[in-house]
Order: structure tokens, then sequence, then C-alpha cells
């Protein structure tokens, strides 16, 4: 839900991106994830590219401009990686840009109060280049918790220009530059201390260094080379053949001391896992004992707190009841507070309605092109912003509060035991959580998962939760046919909401019922995620055991500290980067749909409507389903965005092709129960709701992320046919059901 979809690709490119003027230069922006990296680069460039207190939401490269001092350079945001063993899609795009890009200078970002975890990655990348200044983020955060980094110490140990920053502020971005700025131009690069490693080791590197200084460029660290070489890398080889067109299994004199090398070492007993294990270890030993020089803790039990608050909200027990409490929560006060905001869109829209009406009747223009574009394409337009804007505004907000407090990867945490014995991945949570915004926007997500295999099950599961453009359907069908089955409906607001107010009583009486309802609806949509999420488990389970078969794999979870919000920025990154995107596609995508939907409406052949003969047709397989043959229409005419499933609906039941103004759900609920509509329909429609194939962006997603029409078929194929197979189960024990009763 977070990503953008315009995410530049999977690989680092193949050459150097270009810059606005030749004398630019490159900044590449390197580090663990959830260190503030992309806080940094968004600083400095200006962009908006995603960030909270969550690991993997950099999954690709981005690139921003800046300008210091007249100069231009260009950053490079690569993807948060722990380290360059390029074991994952991640570690392989950092690694290759580092080694092959050549980029001025490499900024390493760090997180000032788990310093020690982040060396690990530092003194990598010093392995490659000397080009290397580190950056010691979040040093008023050390500062609360009582860390006292030596940051002079660690500048003399390493070799390299260090400097501690806040991202949040200004003045420290600028001081961060400067100094950036003053090692490019001066050529004051460090001098990076090697780690040395056993005698044996440093042998065989030494001899395959000297040899590869004869073949490689320059820019490229020979001695790194050869490390990788003895750790029998062949991604790497692979790179370089990809980069560099050096093909070094070609050069059976470099193959060959490296065999040699290995089989001198495997004499010593150092075979080629042992040779990649003692690299490791001596590195982790490095990382110690530079931590211990440079890092004191005045008080030891500095996290207390938050491990306190994990015991609550990731406990064995309660963890899981409280997710669907918040998830509840959340629902609610979006329910109950969109609830007025709608009404009072829905009548100002339809207003401006009724002025078009009039503006154009007084023109002269004809009754064909009044129905085509005002009570046609502008009705639909009207439903979709109305019933919309308001939720999304409230839900996105809290779900961005959530994610900048750290409670996302407490979900991946929570949901890891029952995704792996779906033999899936417990980042598929995490993905889910994007497809609660928008489906396509999960999709990409998947990015964050490491194996091909579960990567896939996630896309093709990721539609089982419902997206921002399916809860107004699902919303309006749980209100009118559940909501108003358990209170009544005599209490539901009207268009005379605000005259009511002026009597107390009558304002106290709509309040109760507003909140009872909107707890209400709000609860049976948490059901209807759950069981989204068990058919999410469910399918994975029968995909891991049929065409995509395996184990899952293990995955490192970070766990990031507790952050206070800022609640400014949720605000504004949430309104504007997703509610308005996300209805942006939808009001593009209704207004045309509106257009061609009245269009089959009032066109006829015979004394039959275009889009009747549509409807007859389907309507054998809608009755299977519990549904009709209005409702199977309507999904598959909007395929182009979900939002516009309802308005579809109403629009064809009306036979005119045009969406009446309701002055509350009572109105539409006897609009549907007129057409035969019964609570087994509304179930039935919900679970389609649940289980249909994807929308077009979606699809189109999956078709850009798998390279394949065979797994964007299957991501379509699939929860069509759960869904089919759903709503006939259930509509047949419903009619059994109704039968005995």
């Amino acid at each position: 839900m977070g990503l953008s979809l315009n995410s530049v690709g999977y690989r680092a490119s193949k050459s150097s991106p270009e810059l606005n003027d030749k004398e630019g230069h490159v900044i590449a922006l390197a580090g663990n994830p959830n260190v503030g990296k992309s806080t940094v680069f968004n600083g400095l460039t200006g962009m908006k590219q995603h960030t909270g207190n969550w690991p993997g939401k950099t999954v690709v490269s981005q690139t921003g401009n800046c300008v210091y001092e007249n100069q231009n350079y260009l950053l490079v945001d690569l993807p948060g990686t722990y380290s360059l063993m390029a074991h994952s899609r991640e570690e392989e795009i950092a690694r290759n840009y580092i080694c092959f890009e050549n980029p001025d200078l490499i900024i390493v970002v760090c997180d000032a109060t788990s310093l020690e975890r982040n060396l690990n990655l530092v003194l990598q990348i010093m392995e490659i280049t000397n080009k290397v200044l580190v950056c010691v983020n979040l040093i008023n955060e050390a500062r609360k918790k009582h860390i006292l980094l030596d940051l002079e110490k660690l500048e003399s140990i390493l070799g390299v220009p260090v400097i501690g920053i806040n991202a949040f502020r200004k003045m420290d971005l600028k001081e961060l530059l400067k100094k950036a700025s003053h090692i490019i131009n001066n050529n004051s690069y460090g001098t990076p201390k090697p780690i040395l490693y056993s005698e044996q080791v440093e042998e065989a590197i030494k001899e395959l260094e000297v040899l590869l200084q004869e073949f490689l460029p320059e820019h490229l660290n020979s001695r790194w080379i050869a490390m990788k070489l003895l750790e029998w890398d062949d991604t790497l080889i692979h790179s370089l053949n990809h980069y560099l067109d050096i093909d070094l299994y070609h050069y059976t004199e470099i193959i060959n001391k490296r065999n040699r090398a290995l089989e001198s070492l495997h004499k010593h007993g150092i075979t080629r896992r042992v040779c990649e294990d003692v690299m490791i270890i001596e590195l982790l030993h490095k990382v110690e004992t530079l931590s211990k020089s440079v890092i004191s803790y005045q008080n030891i039990n500095y996290d207390t707190k938050d491990r306190k608050i994990d015991r609550i909200l990731a406990g064995k027990r309660i963890g899981f009841p409280i997710m669907v409490l918040l998830l509840l929560l959340i629902f609610w006060i979006t329910i109950w507070g969109a609830n007025y905001p709608s009404q009072l869109l829905f009548r100002f829209l339809f207003f401006i309605e009724d002025k078009l009406m009039e503006l154009t009747s007084y023109l002269g223009f004809p009754k064909f092109l009044q129905g085509l574009f005002i009570q046609g394409a502008y009705r639909v337009l009207a439903w979709v912003v109305s019933v919309m804007l308001p939720p999304m505004a409230i839900f996105f907000p809290m779900f961005t509060l959530l994610e900048d407090l750290g409670y996302l990867p407490r979900i991946a945490f929570n949901l890891d035991h029952y995704f792996k014995k779906a033999c899936a991945c417990g980042k598929q949570s995490l993905t889910m959580c994007m497809g609660f915004g928008c489906n396509a926007a999960g999709v990409t997500g998947c990015r964050i998962i490491d194996s091909p295999r579960e990567r896939l099950i996630a896309m093709l599961t990721n539609n089982f939760v419902p997206c921002n453009g399916r809860f107004p359907t699902i919303l309006s069908i749980i209100t009118m046919f559940f909501v108003t089955g358990i209170l009544g409906t005599h209490n539901i607001p009207s268009s005379n909401y605000i005259e009511s107010t002026a009597n107390t009583a009558s304002a106290s009486s709509i309040l109760s019922y507003n909140i009872l309802s909107s707890l209400l609806s709000a609860a049976i949509l948490t059901g209807v995620i759950i069981l989204g999420v068990v058919i999410t488990f469910v399918v994975s389970r029968i995909l891991s055991k049929t065409i995509l078969k395996g184990v899952p794999s293990s995955f490192t979870l970070e766990l990031p500290p507790y952050r206070k919000p800022q609640i400014g920025k949720i605000i504004i990154r949430s309104i504007f980067d997703r509610t308005l995107f996300i209805l942006g596609r939808a009001v593009i995508i209704a207004a045309p749909v509106g257009f061609i939907l009245w269009l089959v409406s009032n066109v006829r052949i015979g004394n039959i409507a275009i889009l009747n003969y549509c409807t007859n047709f389907l309507d054998p397989i809608g009755r299977l389903m519990g549904l009709d043959g209005v409702i199977l229409t309507a999904f598959i005419l909007g395929f182009p965005a979900n939002e516009i499933v309802l308005p579809i609906i109403i629009m064809t039941y009306l036979a005119n092709g045009t969406i009446m103004e309701f002055d509350n759900l009572a109105a539409l609920k006897q609009l549907l129960a007129a057409q035969g509509w019964t609570s087994l329909t509304a179930i039935c429609t919900i679970l389609f709701s649940l289980m249909h194939w994807p929308c077009s962006t979606t699809c189109l997603t999956i078709k850009k992320e798998t390279g394949s029409l065979k797994w964007t078929a299957l991501a379509i194929v699939i929860p069509t046919a759960a869904g089919f197979f759903i709503c006939t189960i259930v509509a047949a024990i419903g009619r059994i059901v109704i039968h005995i009763i």
C-alpha cells in the first residue's frame, strides 16, 4: 500500500544514470533497511519517496537531483540491505551498483541507536571502494536513549569520513551535503583499513589479486574480487560479464589460479565453505571490536519500554486478538467519521448536477447529450467521489500512523507462523497490508520477498484482501442488509439530518444510531477481512503443494523501535500520495464507464437495451451463484476499477442508465429488494466482491512484475474460481436452509 507504482525496475541500471549537466556528480545512498535512508534522500532531493517505520520500502533504485554551490548532484537511493552477499534481489542491486557503476561517493546511512548492526554493511562497502562517507542518522534518538557515540574515534578506526545527523533537520542535511561536496571536489577520500584474515587465506587472496589487476578496470577493487572468487560467488562472475563484458570463465589462467588456491587452502582444512565462513567470522569480530571502542551505554536497559510493548503487541496469546481489535477500531473510526461527510459531499455534487442540467437546458443541449454526459458520466463520477473520498481521507492517515509507529512489522511477526504453515513467507503479510489501499501496490510490494516461488504466491493471492475500491460496495451491502436488520431502519440519517439536529432528542438518537451502526458495520467488515486472510492461507497452501511446490524460506524480520509519528507529515503524505492518487485513478475510469453504461442502457435493439442482452445471458450463471445477471455484469464492467460496481448495479436496475438520488441507504435497499435481493444475495455479493478477478491496473502490474501472461492469467482465474465455487456452495446451502425453515 505504501509503494509507488512508478518504480524504475528490478536491477541497477546497466549504464550510469544521466545527470542534468556534464559536470555533475553521482552520490549513492546505501544502508540497512529502516535507518532513514529514504528520509535523507527526500530531504536532499525534495522528492516524496515513501518512508515509514518498517523495513523493505525501497525495493528498487530511485534517483533524484539536488544542487549545492552551483554544482549538480544525482542521488541514487539503493535498496536497504543488511549485507552485500547477493543472497537477495536487493543485495544484488546494491552490490552491483556500488561495484560497477562507480559513483563519486557512497553515503552509508546508519542508525545511531543500533550502530553495531549497521557497521557490518559499512565494512563490506569499504572492502569494495574507498569512496565512502559514513552518515550516522538518528543521533537525537541515541541521545534520548543515553547511547554515547565517539564519531571521531570511529572515523579514525575506519579510515573514512564520518558525520552524525538528524535527517529531519534541514541544517544537518545541509552539513551532510557540504561534507559530501568537499570530499568529492577535493578528492579527499579516506583510506579504509582492510580486514586481515588468516595467513593462508591472505596468501590465496594476494595471489589472485595480482593476477586480476591485469584484467580488471582501475575502479574495481581486485582484492575484493579475489575474495569473492574464493567464496565461489557465481553471481559476481555473471555480473562482471553483464556490466563489463568480462567473462572470467574464459580466462583459464584466473580460474586455474583460483582452483589451485582453493586446493592449497583445502590442505590446511579450509574448504570453500569454510573459507566463506572464515571471512564472515572475521568481519563480525571486527564489527564487535569496533563497536566496543566507539559505543557506550549510560543505560543498558534503554529499550526496556519497547520490549514490554512487544510482549503485548507481539505476544503469542494476545498479539493476534489485539491486531484484530486494532483493525476493527480503524474500520469503525473510518465508517463513523466518513458517514456525515459522505452525505454532504453527495448532496453537494448532485446539487451541481442539477445546476448543470439547468445550464445545458438553457443552452439548448439535446436530451440525449444531457443524459450521456450528465446523468451518465457525471453521476457515476459524483457517486465514486462521494463514497470514496471521505473514507480514504480517514483510513489512510490512521494506517500511516500505525506504519510510522512501527506496528506493521509486528503484524508480519504475528502472522509468520500461519504463513509458514501455508508454506509461504511471513513478509506476505506486509504486502497484504499494502493491498488494503490498492492491490496493484500490494503486488509491487511483493518484491520484498526474496524467494521467487513465495513472491509468486503472494502475487497470486494478493487479491483476496479487498482494496479500498471494494470497500464502498461491501460496506453499503453490510449496512443495508445486516446492520439495519439488527438495529432497524427508522433512525437512518436522511437528507434532513441538519434540520433534525435542531431537536436535541432527535440529534442524540441519530448519534447513537450512527455509533452503533458503524460499530456493527466495522465488526462485520473485519470478519470479511479475516475471511479473506484465511482464504489467502488456504490458497497459498494449495499452490505450495501443487504448481508452486516448495518449503517456506526463513527470513530476517527487523522489529524497529517504536517512534513518535509526525502527524502533519502523515496527513499530508496519506492525503496526497495515497488518497488522491487512488481517487484520481478511480475518477479517470469512472467517467468514461458512466458514459458507456448510459449509452448501452439507453440504446435499444428492438425493445431491449443492449445492456439487457448481457444481463439476460449471464443471469443463469448469476442465479447459480446466488447473484443475478445484473450483479455479474456489474463486476465484469467494473474490471477497470472496482469502485464503480455498485453504481453500475443501481443504473442497470433503474433501466435508464442513471443513478437516482437516494436520501439514505434504506431507499437504496428498497430498490434492491424490489429486484429480488435477499440476505442470501447480499452475502453472495459480498463474497464475490472479496473473491473475483483483479482490476485492470492490478493485472497490468502482475504482468509487469512477472513478465508472464501465464501467471497473469492464473492471477485472474484463481480468485474467480474461488469466488464462483464458494458463492455456489453458500447459495445452495442457503436455499436448503430457507426451504427447511
